[in-house]
């Protein structure tokens, strides 16, 4: 018996995706297009793994759950289970999901610190600078774009802060060479980016590690230290393989063959994520692919700037193959692209129900009418030679576009054949045909109608997960699971049934009112939300124990500018307290002054100190909070 023959494998992953609130349909972008380029290999023959995941460590998630109040790790829990089941409503193949937080992920990264650390790779030192807190980011100031973040465009502040700093300046030269004389980075707008805005301007040591907040995989050998996104996140597509465990996966699938995501984290993939690699001596990703953005009225689609497009409402009412259609059809894989809901109605409308829908309604329609659904392959004819020969050529047209990857021209190819289709009904009249009596001529143009649908489905199979599936129960053949039959003449003959539509066309005007109604709902039923919220019954405010206290010492917090820790007495016991108030004095100035305090607070640690209760401040316009000084004496209730 002949030896199996071994798959070459290929392995694709999305990002992961930062665990801080919900994902957006240009998450979905992301991860649909990778899914369909996985889809497709896996039907092209390839041994394919894809991987996707979250990032759940750093300031920002901390911060979210306590204001939720939550511990760092249930709030990170919720966000990852609904992450997975958007990624089960879009139909995602994905055969990996990492999650920082997986304890085999935490163990391989603090063992790789250690190892870069023992190279002499990172070092301590103490990083000054600017500083955006939304990206949790550092910049130089030469980095900066009108002063502020160039990611986000928001202001920055000047920080300071002992860190550790992987020698990315070490690697500058073999970046350069990896960018400039090789096609590791894709497309070409993203390598002149990186060149000129960051390589030119000289590659800066990196600061790895944070000691401001605590929600993180601690650095072995210095525990204070909690080990930053670069080095945590950036290797999770090792660690996901199980690089520092068993391996196996690592072994098989490493070096990856495509990571992909969005333009603006392309400097940390294209930059960094090599750099980390050569300093570990590992093999270097094959292809990096930074896409373009998704606009939403001329703006970044984005969490924070409120303009947010609910995939699950827009699954729920048009299903997952309409918005699966628009966004890899819409959107030319390398450029920003606008989204508007018009535009996805009209990709609807125009696409799927009168192109693909029509066609596929009029052919079996007339297969069932004409010929009782039994259609048999003709003779050749040379009256469809050209049809025959697009329907043969669209495989390697497809195929060609999604090596490179190009997923809106790949569908345009099949489409392509779509519109043919359509115009070889109308010019070959099977109606006429048929009230003529030629049977011959009729069989071949429905047999050749069903046979250019039949390879137009297969094709379509890695981009939409529902209607391909539908076409074959109406074509009465098995749904293929490669692209070997991808051919004319590949069925010898059809037994056809016809089938329910999968989309019906829409009244554009009257749907675009009703997502604007939803989109009004939605945002006042979150506003109701929030107001109920802020209100609370008088039973609720008697719950608070407000006291007059005696402040006896008050010094800084080290590495926290905004706090100061105070000692304080409350009539019966003294307390500490850490209040966000050194904005606003210096320590010395408080001593011997009085502050009302909550005392029936329940205790919460910051920065490492258990603060005893909280005490009331005012905010002005200028945002810092100051102390409201009671008269009385220690232990007196305020009313």
């Amino acid at each position: 018996m002949a030896a199996k023959t071994k798959k070459p494998t290929f392995y694709i992953t999305t990002p992961i995706y930062y665990a801080s609130g919900a994902l957006h349909i240009g998450h979905c972008y992301t991860t649909v297009a990778c899914d369909a380029i996985a889809r497709f290999k896996r039907m092209d023959g390839f041994d394919v793994y894809y991987l996707t995941g979250t990032d759940e460590h750093g300031q920002k998630v901390q911060q979210a759950a306590e204001q939720k109040g939550m511990t760092p790790q249930a709030f990170v829990d919720g966000l990852a289970e609904r992450i997975q089941k958007l990624w089960q409503r879009m139909d995602i193949s994905n055969d990996g999901f990492i999650r920082t937080t997986d304890k085999a992920h935490e163990k391989a990264i603090a063992d790789i610190f250690t190892k870069l650390y023992e190279k002499g790779d990172i070092y301590k030192s103490e990083y000054s600078g600017k500083y955006c807190a939304p990206c949790e980011s550092f910049w130089t100031s030469s980095q900066l774009v009108d002063g502020k973040c160039p990611d986000c465009g928001r202001e920055v502040q000047d920080t300071k802060e002992e860190c550790y700093f992987f020698r990315l300046s070490k690697y500058a030269d073999r970046v350069r060479k990896l960018l400039t004389e090789t096609d590791f980075l894709q497309p070409d707008s993203r390598v002149r980016e990186m060149v000129n805005n960051f390589i030119d301007k000289g590659l800066t040591d990196l600061a790895v590690t944070r000691t401001s907040f605590d929600w993180g995989i601690k650095v072995p050998f210095d525990p204070k230290h909690v080990i930053y996104v670069w080095i945590d996140a950036l290797p999770n597509y090792i660690t996901a393989l199980g690089y520092g465990a068993d391996g196996e996966k690592y072994k098989k699938y490493w070096p990856c063959d495509l990571h992909v995501m969005a333009k603006e984290i392309v400097r940390f993939h294209a930059i960094v994520w090599p750099a980390i690699l050569m300093a570990l001596d590992l093999p270097l990703p094959k292809r990096v692919y930074g896409h373009g953005w998704i606009m939403f009225g001329g703006d970044k689609m984005s969490k924070s700037k409120g303009n947010v497009v609910d995939p699950f409402i827009l699954t729920d009412r048009y299903g997952v193959d309409a918005l699966r259609y628009y966004l890899l059809s819409s959107m030319p894989f390398g450029d920003d692209s606008n989204y508007t809901s018009e535009l996805l109605l009209s990709a609807i409308n125009n696409d799927l129900v009168n192109d693909l829908g029509n066609l596929v309604r009029r052919t079996l329609a007339m297969s069932k009418q004409y010929f009782d659904g039994e259609v048999v392959k003709p003779q050749a004819d040379e009256r469809d030679a050209e049809y025959k020969s697009a329907i043969d050529a669209l495989a390697e047209k497809v195929r060609a576009d999604m090596d490179k990857p190009e997923l809106n021209k790949a569908l345009e190819k099949i489409f392509d054949v779509i519109g043919r289709s359509n115009k070889y009904i109308d010019a070959n009249k099977p109606w006429e045909l048929k009230k003529t009596g030629d049977t011959v001529r009729l069989n071949a143009v429905i047999y050749n109608l069903l046979e250019g649908i039949r390879v137009c489905a297969n094709m379509l199979l890695p981009f939409l997960t529902k209607y391909p599936t539908r076409i074959f129960d109406g074509l009465g053949i098995a749904e293929p699971n490669d692209f070997k039959a991808a051919k004319y003449g590949a069925v010898k003959q059809f037994k056809t049934t016809e089938i329910e539509p999968i989309l019906n066309r829409l009244d554009i005007k009257k749907e675009l009112a009703e997502l604007e109604a939803i989109a009004n709902q939605a945002e006042e039923k979150e506003q109701t939300k929030a107001e109920e919220q802020e209100l609370i019954s008088i039973d609720d405010f008697f719950k608070s124990e407000l006291r007059v206290v005696d402040i006896e010492a008050c010094e800084k917090v080290e590495k926290a500018k905004k706090l100061l820790k105070l000692t304080v007495f409350d009539g019966e016991r003294r307390r500490t307290i850490v209040s966000g108030i050194a904005m606003a004095y210096a320590p010395e100035e408080l001593v011997g002054k009085k502050a009302a305090l909550v005392a029936n607070l329940k205790p919460a640690k910051l920065c490492g100190i258990v603060s005893e209760g909280m005490l009331l401040c005012s905010v002005g316009e200028d945002g810092i909070p100051r102390l409201v000084m009671p008269t009385g004496k220690a232990g007196d209730k305020i009313c």
